[in-house]
């Protein structure tokens, strides 16, 4: 046996173990899933449960009268879904679509929503000790849309709070 298969060899033991373990906490609810994606170079998260599929860039219908943000909706399997902005819901410039821009359609309020994003980046697993709740300095928005923030090594991940990005006005006017 030559050094690199004992590398692997080892490795693949850590792994095994540790994905053990992880998934022991990950039961217990001390450490969350996430599906991090990019925009405008900053990684956001939404919490994976409630992920149902990503899918690539898709024909999207436009509707009239809609608020900026709502790109249009999508059918996807018989079901037509809205597929929101989330740089236009943030109050970014509009970026061209490419061959990353993908659709996370998501679940929330017991209604499937499409988030039109960059990139989806990765599926990252954080432990609820390396999330910190939204800074006290950044007043109002971070209350509305930002769950924390989780701590990754060298990165920051701004974890979402979706029921508000997505239907805050609408619940404010009902």
């Amino acid at each position: 046996m030559d050094l690199n298969e004992l590398i692997n060899q080892q490795e693949h033991l850590n792994i095994q173990i540790e994905g053990e373990e992880e998934q022991k906490l990950i039961a217990e609810g001390s450490i969350i899933q996430l599906v991090s994606f990019l925009l405008e170079d900053v990684e956001y998260g939404v919490d994976i449960l409630v992920v149902h599929e990503i899918l690539r860039f898709p024909e999207i219908t436009r509707l009239p009268n809609t608020p900026d943000f709502i790109k249009g909706v999508i059918n996807l399997r018989g079901n037509v879904i809205p597929v929101v902005d989330v740089r236009k819901r943030f109050g970014f410039a509009t970026a061209k679509v490419t061959d990353l821009t993908r659709i996370i359609v998501i679940e929330t309020n017991d209604k499937l929503t499409g988030l039109m994003v960059d990139n989806v980046h990765q599926v990252v697993r954080i432990s609820q000790d390396h999330v910190d709740p939204p800074s006290e300095l950044i007043e109002g928005v971070s209350e509305q849309y930002i769950w924390g923030i989780g701590r990754l090594k060298d990165r920051l991940i701004v974890i979402l709070n979706l029921a508000n990005i997505l239907f805050l006005e609408e619940d404010q006017e009902n």
